[in-house]
Order: C-alpha cells, then sequence, then structure tokens
C-alpha cells in the first residue's frame, strides 16, 4: 500500500503516524491473502524508521477504501487509566481508536448504521467480521455497498476539543453497486 496523505507526531514519544493505501488491482480474486501490509495504521521511531506497531483496518480490502487519512492524537481515560490515543476515521465507514504507545485496538465502530461490508469488528483480534453479501468477489453483483469507494470519510481535515474530549469530523454518506469482471 502508498504511503501517501496524513501523518501525525508525537514528540514526547518520538513517534510518527500514517497509513498505507489500499491493494491493487482492485480487482481482489487477482490478489488473494491479508495483502499485509496494506490499508494499515504504522506507528514508527522518527529517528530509526522503526515500525513500533502496525494496525491492518481492512485485510483484503475489496472496495479501494485507502486508509491513509486524519490521524488524530489525543490523551483521554481508558479503563481508569490516561492513555495516549490516535483515532482515525477510516474511508471504510469505521473509527478506529488505538493506544498510540504500542498500537493496541481500543475501540472500533460504525460511523452509523448504514456501513454494511462490515458487521462489526472482533474487538479482541482486531479483524472486521465481513458481511459476504457486500463482497466484490467475481461473478457476483454486490448492490449498496455502503460506503463506496469514496468513503464516508475521506481527505477532510478533522478538529479534536480537549475540554470535551469529542472529535469533529465531515462524512460522505454515498454507497455504490460492484460488479468486478476480467479484460482481455
Amino acid at each position: 500500500g502508498t504511503n501517501w496523505g496524513w501523518y501525525a507526531f508525537d514528540s514526547e514519544l518520538n513517534m510518527i503516524y500514517y497509513g498505507s493505501g489500499n491493494p491493487a488491482p482492485w480487482n481482489e480474486t487477482m490478489r488473494p491473502g491479508d495483502n499485509k501490509w496494506t490499508m494499515t495504521i504504522w506507528g514508527r521511531d522518527v529517528d530509526t524508521g522503526e515500525a513500533k506497531f502496525g494496525y491492518q483496518k481492512t485485510p483484503h480490502d475489496e472496495w479501494d477504501y485507502a486508509g491513509v487519512n486524519y490521524m488524530g492524537l489525543s490523551e483521554q481515560m481508558v479503563d481508569g487509566k490516561k492513555t495516549k490515543l490516535l483515532t482515525h476515521p477510516d474511508r471504510n465507514g469505521l473509527v478506529y481508536t488505538l493506544n498510540r504507545e504500542n498500537g493496541t485496538l481500543v475501540n472500533a465502530f460504525k460511523i452509523d448504521n448504514t456501513v454494511n461490508w462490515v458487521k462489526h469488528v472482533d474487538l479482541k483480534t482486531g479483524l472486521p467480521v465481513r458481511d459476504p453479501e457486500y463482497s466484490t468477489h467475481m461473478d457476483h453483483e454486490a448492490k449498496g455497498i455502503c460506503p463506496s469507494a469514496m468513503g464516508y470519510h475521506n481527505q477532510g481535515i478533522e478538529s479534536y476539543d480537549p475540554a470535551r474530549k469529542l472529535f469533529f469530523m465531515g462524512i460522505n454518506h454515498i454507497c455504490m453497486d460492484w460488479e468486478p469482471f476480467m479484460l482481455p
């Protein structure tokens, strides 16, 4: 996955955070497997470049969700302890919150209830539980996939209010139909 988009820096941890994009080609039948490390939130040491963690949000992305957008840094209470967090609203229609020191998934939830390619994210494994009806495999026309390839969140810039501990974001609400086919 390509490295482009939005970056965040934590000067205390000396870490940079960014996302990697979608795998190619779009026709998922042509690229089996999880396509690691596409669609991944990365945390890296600024001095050494060493990856401290990588969390893949959409293994084997079938919809071109390119998870490179906004990486919001905050400090909030998790299990009674003030924790350094990274919050990422993704094009795939989910908002992810990670512990930004170690990449542990804290939470993942749908932006709204129309997100249908995924039923939920298993917080123990970090993996999405997909709905096969919205898969883009060959010989299957998927109707009403939400969100579209544009994503529910795309290239907008968010803001964070530390007093209210709230993120503010703009979203798109567009769904799509998808029918893959092979070209000679």
